[in-house]
């Protein structure tokens, strides 16, 4: 159990890093002005972007930490703070992400806009499952809800871990019905690997 601790989230944060770093980039570039050129029409949305932006960074941080203090059985007091900022971070991405979608509904084909709409609701809906189910003290639930709210949260580095290898290869990121196919795609794949997980945990347990 011990060693699941440590490699489960070194996993995680291998497979994010670059992910987070372009959040990371970006919450510091948007109170300055300095989005490049792909990035400019998001501008006109900024309170929005940061907050997508930097609770995404903060989002993908934390989780694999509290996932390895839960997978060691450490719940102390700096795990419900940490905690804390989860959810509070989760909720910032959940709703900035419908709010861009709205703002921006028609930068994305109807898939992907439809798919990104859906996965933003529904870590909102984890992330409110979690809460009620810590409350009532039912700490299984609690995992499990906080184990999909993440993959929810972080689907997008899955698509990432597709489109870059795509593109280094081809020298162009997919583009039309196929990019739509491999963005969905790789997100119900994280979503489907989280349910895949949490039944391993429930049978080991």
């Amino acid at each position: 159990m011990l060693r699941l601790s440590i490699t489960i989230p070194a996993t995680l944060f291998f497979f994010s890093f670059v992910t987070i770093l372009i959040a990371l980039m970006q919450a510091v570039q948007i109170p300055f002005g300095a989005l490049p050129s792909e990035s400019a029409r998001l501008a006109t949305e900024p309170v929005s972007h940061f907050a997508h932006a930097f609770g995404g960074a903060v989002f993908g941080l934390i989780g694999p930490i509290q996932f390895g203090r839960v997978l060691a059985g450490k719940y102390g007091r700096l795990h419900r703070l940490m905690g804390r900022v989860f959810v509070i971070s989760g909720a910032a991405l959940s709703m900035s992400s419908i709010t861009l979608i709205w703002s921006f509904s028609d930068s994305h084909s109807l898939l992907v806009t439809g798919g990104r709409f859906v996965c933003g609701v529904a870590l909102g809906i984890a992330l409110i499952c979690a809460i009620l189910a810590i409350r009532r003290r039912n700490i299984t639930k609690h995992r499990d809800w906080m184990i999909r709210a993440y993959a929810l949260g972080i689907g997008a580095t899955a698509v990432s871990m597709v489109f870059i290898p795509i593109y280094a290869i081809t020298g162009e990121p997919p583009m039309g019905v196929l990019a739509d196919i491999i963005f969905m795609g790789s997100w119900a794949l994280c979503v489907g690997l989280a349910e895949y997980i949490i039944r391993r945990i429930r049978s080991r347990t």
